[in-house]
């Protein structure tokens, strides 16, 4: 049987492989590695006790003096990627969050003094990078990772859990503070409740009432995250000391991407 050739259309196939390719390996849905088992949150737990005040704010000169300690603790999550077929959810959730936190510190202790974290994205000239969120400055279980694949392709993809956002810790003025605790698996639900009715309670964060509530930017920006189980108000009254209103106005408050310091 005699088949025609067309070297284009074998180009074109051959390059399309190629860039599929590509593709599937520059993607990195599931950082972690098979056998590991959790890691000891103790270090990072003894660093955010002495270095963060109980209103989240952070002495990141502090954390400077005890870099060797954070090192240390950086290294131990990073060789100890989870296992998602053997740990938790909580023991994966509690890492993560951790991880995200610690290495958000890593990246200011680095590049102490600094006014904004969002500062840094022009000021460390990395090319091709869209802001210092999407920076790989960490590896995690030996692949080059950064904040934004551990909050948008980690955090928010794997698991269903909008509390999250009030754990996570952005270095700014405007963010859920720090808590200055590690989070871990065994009592993870009552810290993620606690953070979640910490920050929707702050005033200087969230300013509700029962028929008006001024709320952080951050439930415009993660909206779909708070309502897949009913509306935005119904998702913050499961935490405000103050019941809104369903009929309530609500707006967003102008964020504060200062230093939390």
């Amino acid at each position: 049987m005699h088949i025609n050739y067309d070297p284009m259309k074998s180009l074109r196939s051959r390059l399309f492989a190629l860039i599929s390719l590509v593709l599937f390996s520059c993607q990195n849905p599931s950082l972690g590695l098979a056998g590991t088992t959790p890691p000891s949150h103790q270090l990072w737990d003894q660093l955010v006790k002495a270095h963060v005040k109980p209103n989240g704010l952070v002495n990141y000169k502090g954390f400077i003096h005890d870099k060797a300690k954070l090192d240390q603790y950086l290294k131990l999550i990073s060789e100890n990627a989870p296992d998602r077929k053997t740990w938790s959810k909580n023991q994966q959730l509690a890492y993560w969050i951790n991880a995200y936190n610690a290495f958000t510190v890593k990246l200011i202790v680095d590049n102490y003094p600094v006014k904004s974290i969002r500062d840094l994205g022009p000021a460390l000239k990395i090319p091709l990078i869209k802001d210092v969120w999407h920076y790989k400055f960490f590896k995690i279980g030996g692949v080059e990772s950064s904040l934004d694949e551990i909050e948008h392709s980690i955090l928010r993809k794997e698991f269903d859990e909008p509390r999250i956002h009030f754990a996570i810790n952005c270095a700014s003025v405007s963010c859920p503070p720090l808590l200055n605790e590690a989070f871990v698996a065994d009592k993870l639900d009552a810290q993620l409740n606690g953070v979640a009715t910490t920050f929707i309670n702050d005033p200087t964060r969230n300013k509700v009432s029962a028929d008006q509530a001024q709320i952080s930017s951050i439930f415009s920006w993660f909206k779909e995250d708070f309502t897949k189980k009913g509306t935005l108000v119904d998702f913050l009254n499961l935490y405000s000391k103050v019941k809104i209103k369903s009929s309530a106005k609500i707006s967003h408050l102008e964020y504060n991407w200062n230093l939390n310091e």
